[in-house]
């Protein structure tokens, strides 16, 4: 029951920089039952001695990590997505604990219920996330911590929310929230291809500029985050913008 509830989540660790740390994470990860790495533009070797000596017993995690470029390759057919952050967003993008928003990545894999791939997202070790790599996510979770010293190494962060995600699929069975009877949600990669699709047709119309193009795309992402869109509904939004760029050129024709 644990392994099936954890096995969609996907530990995204975006651009680290320290092999201890990878190797230190790949142990707690197999500590708590979770198996899927994925290492974003890394800047140390994930596969050299010293990560495999903070791995220990977990060297396998860190031999089947997947290595892509860029987030929305690390988020391809995903569903849900939380990001990991220690500073404070907008009004509508909410911080809440582990505890509190974790649930939400593992509650689409409950039983009786289609799984689907889900992933929890860090940031480099000096800076965290940046406002657009948060962007590609649904929703955001804060660490407390004390405000003496509230920055956390980044194995600690992943350890905490590791226990977190195990602690919650051990919990007695259940219940699936109203959400799981609603429609499919959008993988994450067609959402991506919608808001690609939609900022191209923005610039073309000249309501965006290329200079504030990603600030103005960054609002568009917290909008349709927040209507919790389902498939369907992406792919109908994605035909409207089809159909205005077959008008466009039409009338330039």
């Amino acid at each position: 029951m644990v392994e099936q509830l954890l096995a969609e989540v996907r530990i995204v660790l975006v651009e680290p920089a320290g092999p201890l740390n990878v190797g230190a994470i790949a142990r707690v990860m197999k500590n708590m039952g979770l198996s899927q790495l994925v290492l974003v533009n890394p800047h140390c070797d994930w596969l050299g001695e010293e990560a495999r000596l903070m791995a220990v017993h977990a060297a396998n995690l860190l031999e089947t990590a997947q290595r892509v470029d860029s987030i929305p390759e690390a988020l391809k057919e995903c569903q849900r997505a939380i990001a990991t952050t220690s500073r404070d967003r907008s009004p509508e993008a909410t911080l809440v604990t582990p505890e509190q928003g974790l649930p939400w990545l593992l509650e689409a894999n409950y039983p009786n219920a289609n799984s689907i791939a889900s992933a929890l997202i860090f940031g480099p070790e000096d800076r965290g996330l940046s406002n657009i790599e948060l962007s590609y996510a649904q929703r955001f979770v804060r660490i407390p911590s004390s405000p003496t010293y509230p920055s956390l190494n980044l194995a600690q962060a992943v350890a905490i929310c590791c226990y977190e995600l195990h602690q919650i699929a051990l919990s007695k069975h259940p219940t699936p929230s109203p959400q799981l009877l609603a429609p499919s949600p959008p993988s994450l990669d067609l959402l991506e291809g919608y808001y690609q699709q939609l900022e191209t047709l923005l610039l073309k119309i000249g309501y965006l500029y290329p200079h504030t193009a990603p600030s103005r795309m960054e609002k568009f992402r917290r909008l349709f985050n927040r209507a919790e869109l389902s498939t369907e509904e992406v792919t109908m939004l994605r035909g409207i913008l089809r159909q205005m760029e077959w008008a466009l050129g039409q009338n330039n024709s």
